[in-house]
């Protein structure tokens, strides 16, 4: 016989967006169910902590390189690669505590670990129990995409997740994907000791500006990762031992790589088939489930965040998402997602990121707007650290609003920390030319940025004329 649980508040996916909306609204009492039919914690856990790790180890790997510019000199390292990836999961596993069922059961949360499925408007099936709940919220994420590459079907491919659960040393790494996590994953598994070629049918980091992620890719390219972008991809076949990807050129020539592991990151698919949304009344669409700017579906007592209505969507854009709809849930208040809300870092070295609108995204809505440009090699500290190759770039409206801003180089994450304030709270850019930072520090970048936007109209010739003019009446 079926179990039954009744709840006002039925949360489906236990990543960032999902475990947050149901720890709130646990903790404002509220009766709610918690469904995760797989690892707790998602993405951000299983994948993007140990890809940080993973870029901190390269770092270390070949910090020998960068210490002779200082006039220290040691002898390169020797990599333990099995110790790399343990001390990764390790911390993973040291981070799971947070998210586990136990920590989340003591708060409130009833966890059911299984697959849900849509029987109806108000109930799902998760096994043999049947939930029932007021209002349900979908934080499903995404999978790995598989492209229609001929032969990708049969071969065993490694995840951005998976991948970390090597214990031995793959001999040659393919990786199809030329995206954030592709692009952080050659870098950081070459600068530890892995042959590395990395492919994508397009442009690399295509989500990013190309006049800051050229840098990032041409970091790369000095690593020593081989690297194949808008090259299509014929066939993959198993081999013995290992994979062979044929790549056909626009010449009419092929190519045949080797490898001994397949590492598939080209992008993300909705991953909301196993939910059956047509019982409960939801749409769906190229994208995933389609929402309002409130985050509900076409049922509106079902929200739906993250990735499971976006495919782009990010931590930050998951944690956006997650504040709207509690202020929905808990407080009935119309809150709505905003666009600027976007945020994206590839933690590569030099590391890319970006906030709000990328310049593309600006001219494609056919704005009027200004570009500032900072080079790091004017930040006093970025010169004394060895990380001057870099630049900062903001887009603003020709008044001074923020529209978005991105940053390649040393810490450029943190460099654009001010910035994503600036856009949240809607803060012009003489907010940020008078921002104060301690001195000398990388957030300086952003006031000497901002000095820049008034720096035609301040030295103009009218400009001048207005300062003569005062002077008269010294």
């Amino acid at each position: 016989m079926s179990e039954r649980i009744d709840c006002e508040i039925a949360v489906i996916g236990a990543g960032t967006g999902g475990t947050a909306i149901a720890t709130a609204c646990a903790l404002f009492g509220k009766r709610t169910v918690l469904i995760e039919r797989g690892r707790m914690g998602g993405y951000r856990l299983h994948g993007e902590l140990p890809l940080q790790v993973l870029a901190v180890a390269g770092r270390h790997a070949t910090g020998w390189r960068d210490a002779a510019g200082f006039g220290i000199r040691y002898e390169e390292p020797e990599i333990d690669f099995a110790t790399v990836l343990r001390h990764a999961k390790n911390l993973t596993a040291a981070q799971a505590a947070n998210d586990s069922v136990e920590r989340l059961s003591a708060l409130g949360v009833n966890v059911l670990q299984g697959e849900a499925r849509f029987t109806s408007a108000d109930t799902i099936s998760v096994g043999e129990r049947v939930v029932t709940a007021k209002r349900f919220v979908i934080a499903t994420g995404a999978r790995p995409a598989q492209p229609a590459i001929p032969g990708l079907a049969e071969i065993p491919c490694l995840t951005p997740q998976t991948v970390f659960d090597l214990t031995e040393r793959p001999l040659h790494l393919l990786i199809i994907g030329g995206g954030g996590a592709g692009v952080a994953l050659a870098q950081g598994f070459c600068r530890i000791g892995v042959k590395v070629t990395l492919v994508d049918q397009g442009r690399f980091l295509s989500r990013h500006d190309p006049e800051l992620s050229d840098l990032t890719i041409d970091a790369l390219r000095r690593d020593g990762v081989t690297l194949h972008e808008q090259t299509e991809i014929a066939q993959v076949e198993n081999a013995v031992p290992g994979i062979v990807l044929t790549l056909r050129h626009t010449d009419g020539s092929s190519t045949r790589i080797a490898a001994s592991h397949l590492l598939l990151a080209a992008g993300w698919q909705a991953d909301h088939d196993a939910l059956n949304p047509m019982a409960a009344g939801i749409e769906t669409g190229a994208q995933g489930i389609v929402t309002d700017r409130r985050l509900r579906t076409t049922n509106p007592r079902i929200f739906a965040i993250g990735a499971a209505t976006n495919l782009q969507a990010t931590t930050p854009v998951v944690q956006h998402h997650a504040g709207v709809v509690l202020k929905n849930l808990l407080f009935r208040l119309p809150a709505r997602i905003t666009a600027h809300a976007a945020a994206s870092l590839v933690p590569s070295d030099p590391e890319l990121a970006f906030v709000g609108q990328t310049e593309t995204e600006a001219r494609r809505g056919k704005r009027s707007i200004r570009i500032l440009r900072r080079p790091f090699a004017l930040n006093e500290r970025a010169l004394a650290d060895g990380g001057s190759a870099g630049l900062l770039k903001v887009v603003t409206s020709p008044l001074g609003g923020i529209l978005g801003a991105a940053a390649v180089g040393s810490q450029a994450a943190e460099v654009l920390q001010p910035w994503g304030l600036a856009i949240g709270k809607g803060f012009g850019i003489g907010a940020m030319q008078a921002m104060i930072a301690p001195f000398p520090a990388r957030g300086n970048t952003a006031a000497q940025a901002a000095t820049d936007f008034y720096r035609p109209k301040l030295f103009s010739p009218f400009g001048r004329r207005v300062v003569q003019f005062l002077a008269r009446f010294d």
